[in-house]
């Protein structure tokens, strides 16, 4: 494999950063991950926009450079993908070492890729089933204390919740995905994922205004069900109201719409607005990628 590593396409075994990159010194990056399909990245000018929306929430938005289309379009041409997994990356760089950041950024800018099945119509799932979900006891930071809704190298909220699961496994098979609350005990999202469930025939997620990071797909999804004449909520909601749903599913860039299974061992699935919703997604796929 080859990556994009500022600026120049490397072998993946020269694909390196400094030790005193502050990406990896203290986490003081942004990234965005997304699916490529027949070529071209899936919801392109949504996903740079966010980018830049939490370069500038870390005091860094200049140090998002102009021409990262073509960077991510380089790496795939070079790795001769058309369907894959993208991830950018963009730190302050390296400085010297202290907490307080200097004022010059010169920013260490990465694009990894890997490759995925086709997806649209005729695609394949990444995923081998519906997802397991379990509540974890880690809750999301408050936004007051780290913005929630940008997506920064600081992910180890996430992780503590996955280490969660694997300790919680039984007979060695850990859930899929945990889910975790906020501080005053309202679902707000998955490790990597939004999530999404269907009572009293309306379709429901936590609201924005709490602390989760609004996805792409989450986006998307929503769009889909307005379109569709879906009556559409958003709010504070309980474990009760995910456990006693109808139908729930988690939504990311790469899992796309996956159906919950279980949640905390209680059965949920998919239903129709799921199914439907899948394949409105899929369609969408296929008609601005095939």
């Amino acid at each position: 494999m080859h990556y994009h590593v500022n600026g120049d396409l490397v072998p993946e075994s020269e694909a390196t950063v400094s030790v005193l990159d502050r990406g990896f010194a203290y986490g003081d990056g942004v990234f965005e991950t997304l699916r490529v399909y027949g070529g071209d990245p899936f919801a392109w000018d949504a996903h740079r926009a966010r980018l830049q929306r939490s370069a500038e929430t870390l005091g860094f938005g200049e140090a998002i450079p102009d021409d990262l289309r073509e960077r991510v379009d380089e790496t795939l041409d070079a790795n001769d993908l058309t369907e894959a997994y993208c991830k950018v990356s963009v730190t302050r760089g390296v400085q010297p070492g202290k907490l307080t950041p200097g004022a010059e950024v010169d920013p260490t800018v990465v694009v990894v890729v890997k490759e995925l099945p086709r997806g649209g119509r005729d695609g394949e799932r990444v995923w081998d089933g519906p997802a397991d979900v379990q509540t974890v006891r880690t809750r999301r930071i408050p936004s007051e204390a780290v913005p929630a809704d940008a997506k920064t190298h600081n992910y180890l909220n996430g992780i503590l919740g996955r280490l969660e699961l694997r300790r919680a496994a039984v007979d060695g098979d850990a859930a899929d995905e945990c889910l975790m609350r906020d501080v005053d005990g309202n679902v707000v999202e998955g490790a990597t994922s939004n999530v999404f469930f269907v009572s009293d025939n309306a379709l429901r997620t936590p609201s924005e205004g709490l602390d989760l990071l609004p996805g792409i797909t989450r986006e998307v999804v929503v769009e889909l069900a307005q379109e569709e004449g879906f009556p559409v909520e958003t709010g504070a909601y309980s474990l009760d109201a995910i456990r006693d749903a109808d139908e729930a599913f988690l939504t990311n860039s790469t899992w796309e719409i996956r159906p919950i299974g279980t949640v905390d061992g209680i059965d949920v699935g998919a239903g129709p607005m799921t199914k439907l919703l899948q394949r409105l997604y899929d369609e969408r796929i296929e008609t601005e990628h095939y």
